[in-house]
C-alpha cells in the first residue's frame, strides 16, 4: 500500500513540476513565462542529444544530414546506449519529445520504488517512506532531472537495484544490473570500483581471496560489447574516447575554481563548497550505520566530483543522493527538518522552473525529433 502511495505521489508531484509548461501558463507575480510550453522541455539539456541517438544509433552520416547541430557527429557516443533504447521503445507509442519524457518518468518511478524496496527489506531508515518523499524534493537539482529528457532516473534505479541483490547475495544478479548501469552513463564504473574494494577487504578479513564475487565482473565485461558497438555505427572503437570535451575530470582537485575553466562560466561558487560539505559528511555517517558497500560507492563517487571542471557539479554528484539522505536519516526524521522541508517545496519548484526555462539547446526544427 505504501508503495502504491509513493508512486501516485510521485506522478502527482511530476504533473505539479510540468503543469505550467502544458497549459503555457505566465506567471506575473514571479515573472514566469511558459508560453513556448512542453518545447521548452524537450529542449532541456541533454535531451536532444539522446534523442539525436535514439533517431541514428550514431551514425554520423545520418546525424549530418538530419539533424543541424552545433556539436560534431563524433560528439553523440558520450551519450551511452541503454536510456535510447528506452525511448525508442516509447517511440514506437509517442512521437520522440514525449517518448522521451515517458522514458524518464517511468525510470523516476522505478528509481523510488526501488529506493523504498531497499530501504524497507534492509531495515535501513526509521521511515522508509518519509526517506523516499524527501529524495523527491532533495536535492532540489534531482527534480529538474527528472523533468526532461535524463538518463539519471535510470541510472540510479540501477545502481540502487544491483546494491540491492549485492547486499541479498545475488552477486549475478547484482552484476546484471550494474552491466546495466554501466551502459547508461559511464561513471557507473565507480560501482565496479567500489565492488573491488569491498572483496578486497573481504579477502583479507577472511585471509583468502573470496570468489564468489567474481559475477560482479559482468560490469567490466560489458564494456568491450560497448565498445564493439560503438565500434560497427561509428566506424571507431574508441569513439567515446574521441567524443570531444565531454570528460570533465581535471588534475589537480577543486579545479572548478580555477578561473577560466570552458564549463564553469562565472565565480558564484559558494554552492559547490556547501553541496561537498553536506555530502561529504552524509557519507561518513554511512560509517556509523555499517553500510559498508554503500559507504565505499558513495565515497569514490564523491572523491570523483572533486575533480570536476564543471559549473553543474549538483548533477554529477547525483547518483550519490540517496547514500547521503541514509546518512542523514536521523536529522531528516526530526519535526524540525520536516517543517523546513515542507517551506522550501515552494522555493524548489522556483528554482526548477528557472532552471528548465533557460537551460535549453538551440533547436531551429523539430521535425527530424518527431
Amino acid at each position: 500500500m505504501k508503495r502504491a502511495y509513493l508512486l501516485a505521489v510521485v506522478i502527482l508531484f511530476s504533473l505539479i513540476v510540468l503543469l505550467p509548461f502544458a497549459i503555457k501558463a505566465k506567471l506575473p507575480g514571479w515573472n514566469f513565462d511558459f508560453s513556448e510550453g512542453t518545447k521548452i522541455l524537450w529542449q532541456n539539456y541533454d535531451g536532444p542529444n539522446y534523442l539525436i541517438v535514439e533517431k541514428t544509433w550514431y551514425n554520423k552520416e545520418d546525424i549530418k544530414t538530419r539533424f543541424s547541430v552545433t556539436e560534431s557527429a563524433e560528439y553523440f557516443p558520450a551519450h551511452f546506449p541503454l536510456y535510447p533504447a528506452v525511448i525508442w521503445f516509447f517511440d514506437i507509442f509517442l512521437k520522440g519529445p514525449t517518448a522521451m519524457l515517458a522514458a524518464t518518468l517511468l525510470g523516476s518511478m522505478l528509481c523510488f520504488w526501488m529506493l523504498y524496496k531497499y530501504l524497507e527489506d534492509n531495515k535501513i531508515s526509521k521511515n522508509s517512506l518519509w526517506l523516499c518523499l524527501t529524495f523527491l524534493i532533495l536535492p532540489a537539482r534531482w527534480v529538474a532531472v527528472r523533468a526532461i529528457g535524463s538518463p539519471e532516473p535510470w541510472f540510479i534505479f540501477f545502481i540502487l537495484a544491483s546494491i540491492y541483490y549485492f547486499k541479498k547475495e545475488r552477486f549475478w544478479l547484482a552484476g546484471l544490473l550494474a552491466a546495466l548501469a554501466q551502459i547508461t552513463k559511464s561513471p557507473a564504473i565507480i560501482l565496479l570500483a567500489a565492488y573491488g574494494i569491498y572483496a578486497l577487504v573481504q579477502s583479507i578479513k577472511a585471509k583468502k581471496i573470496q570468489w564468489k564475487y567474481w559475477p560482479l565482473l559482468i560490469q567490466l565485461a560489458v564494456i568491450p560489447v560497448l565498445f564493439w558497438f560503438y565500434g560497427m555505427r561509428t566506424g571507431d572503437l574508441w569513439a567515446y574516447f574521441h567524443s570531444g570535451d565531454n570528460i570533465h575530470l581535471f588534475w589537480p582537485p577543486f579545479s572548478v575554481f580555477s578561473p577560466g575553466q570552458t564549463w564553469v562560466g562565472n565565480f558564484w561558487l559558494e554552492d559547490v563548497i556547501w553541496t561537498w560539505l553536506i555530502f561529504g559528511v552524509g557519507i561518513m555517517k554511512l560509517r556509523e550505520k555499517k553500510l559498508e558497500i554503500e559507504y565505499y560507492f558513495a565515497g569514490l563517487f564523491f572523491l570523483s566530483t572533486l575533480f570536476v571542471a564543471h559549473r553543474d557539479i549538483s548533477r554529477y554528484i547525483l547518483p550519490a543522493a540517496p547514500f547521503v539522505l541514509i546518512g542523514w536519516d536521523n536529522l531528516i526524521q526530526k519535526k524540525e527538518f520536516k517543517i523546513v522541508a515542507a517551506v522550501l517545496i515552494i522555493p524548489i519548484l522556483l528554482f526548477t522552473w528557472t532552471f528548465l526555462l533557460n537551460n535549453t539547446a538551440p533547436v531551429a526544427d523539430w521535425a527530424p525529433y518527431l
